[in-house]
């Protein structure tokens, strides 16, 4: 059983590959709106910037494709949100951290924060059962910069009224990591708290 770092006040979890088993849906969806443009994104290169807004992994792979000024970054994003937003339902809980969520709940200030789009995120922490637990989510949309710089953290802190020192951070991204240590906070990987490996034409 998993559990909490004794003596935290403050409990923030990242949402994609932490609470939710999305990324094979994720990558799923890059997939189809890349190749649409002409531009190929394979699992490595979505591993590594897990934890980025998705204009900013749209600007990078594009640029990686040498495609800078010839495909708007927007549509991709377009393109990209309505691909995930029709196989989104096939999303599921990652149980050893919704659990925790469920655990504290009601003894300590529990927040979100993640470099997703808002809207996917509300619908995703509906799906998998747990948005009436969280009244702070803090998203891509909330802040001016992204993972691995520590503003969503510790606006998250912030909103909770904990200190950052105080607070444990749950994260799958090697950026959210980078961005919970910058902020102060202790920082706990669940990549192996499941079977977090995903990779092409895998479903999860």
């Amino acid at each position: 059983m998993y559990d909490i770092t004794p003596g935290v006040k403050g409990l923030i979890f990242d949402l994609d590959g932490t609470l939710a088993n999305t990324m094979p849906w994720h990558y799923q969806a890059w997939q189809k709106a890349c190749l649409r443009f002409g531009i190929i994104m394979d699992t490595a290169f979505l591993q590594a910037h897990t934890g980025a807004p998705g204009w900013k992994i749209a600007e990078e792979v594009i640029a990686v494709n040498g495609k800078t000024g010839i495909v708007d970054p927007e549509d991709i994003m377009r393109v990209k949100l309505e691909e995930f937003f029709a196989i989104q339902h096939n999303v599921t809980p990652i149980e050893p951290v919704t659990a925790l969520v469920q655990k504290y709940h009601g003894k300590m200030p529990i927040a979100v924060g993640t470099g997703g789009h808002r809207e996917a995120v509300e619908k995703t922490l509906e799906i998998i059962g747990i948005r009436e637990y969280f009244d702070i989510i803090v998203t891509a949309n909330d802040v001016t910069h992204h993972k691995p710089h520590p503003e969503t953290f510790l606006k998250c802190a912030e909103l909770m009224g904990v200190p950052p020192a105080q607070c444990e951070v749950f994260e799958d991204g090697d950026l959210g990591i980078e961005a919970a240590r910058r902020a102060g906070m202790i920082a706990t990987d669940v990549r192996a708290w499941y079977d977090s490996t995903w990779s092409e034409g895998r479903k999860g």
